[in-house]
């Protein structure tokens, strides 16, 4: 005769209270769509109306800037932009063009506080760049200067490199390069205008060398706008002891589309 009242597992026992605790919660704060805060099912992802808006960058890709091509070149054909202006880094990826719901994502975390959007954007991100993460040794975000982030009280490009760290295992060296000079924001600047602003920006404390030395750093920004930023930081690891530099962004400017009064990397 078959026992009426079936014996639970503890694992689902475990399961459903988890649940349960997670009530409270979803009532008072339920969760919202990552670009325009409609109510969804559950946190991190986006509504139906903002998930076509958000153009997630695909192979096929430049090799060294990850800037998609139309369709495929055959193996190892470079970008016009990687073959004029050779970056000092590897290669570079993102893991959505910065147009409409990306760029609103790219500001609540920016300026609005959305810190809890970090770990969403990071999925992206580590979904793109996942060649990248293959030969990390470490994970390092592009530093503010101390002044900017006593105001801001948080760095963004911390916020999404923790976030990779976990998501891929890699070490996370947040105080590997810093900010030593007090830079205008970029918000406005013309390319050339941007290069100058950072220009010897950034340096290796001597304490940090060891994190670095000869290893392969992965470095993390919110948004590669000119890429004036990530280049700067990049020739300071590279001095500092680095043995290779590739780049990882939630956003990408693409080719054609910069505007100098674009709110992005700072």
């Amino acid at each position: 005769m078959a026992d009426p009242m079936p014996k639970i597992k503890p694992s689902e026992i475990k399961r459903f209270a988890r649940s349960a605790l997670g009530w409270p919660a979803r009532m008072l704060f339920p969760p919202v769509c990552a670009g325009c805060r409609r109510h969804v099912s559950q946190p991190g992802v986006l509504c139906g109306t903002c998930w076509p808006k958000l153009r997630l960058l695909e192979r096929p890709w430049c090799p060294v800037m990850g800037t998609p091509f139309t369709h495929h070149m055959g193996e190892g054909f470079l970008s016009a932009e990687a073959i004029a202006d050779p970056p000092p880094f590897e290669r570079a990826r993102a893991a959505v063009a910065y147009t409409g719901v990306a760029r609103q994502m790219v500001q609540g975390l920016k300026y609005q506080d959305r810190t809890d959007l970090a770990p969403w954007m990071a999925r992206w991100m580590v979904r793109a760049g996942a060649d990248l993460i293959a030969e990390a040794d470490v994970v390092v975000p592009v530093p503010l200067h101390w002044r900017r982030f006593f105001r801001r009280r948080f760095n963004q490009s911390a916020e999404l490199a923790r976030a990779v760290s976990a998501l891929s295992q890699l070490p996370f060296a947040p105080s590997a390069v810093q900010r030593v000079k007090l830079t205008r924001q970029q918000v406005g600047l013309e390319r050339s205008e941007r290069e100058e602003n950072v220009r010897a920006a950034f340096r290796v404390p001597a304490e940090a060398e060891i994190e670095i030395a000869g290893r392969r750093v992965l470095l993390i920004d919110d948004v590669y706008t000119t890429g004036a930023t990530v280049r700067s930081a990049t020739k300071a690891l590279k001095r500092g002891g680095a043995g290779a530099v590739d780049v990882l962004t939630f956003a990408r400017v693409l080719p054609g589309d910069f505007r100098a009064d674009e709110s992005a990397t700072i």
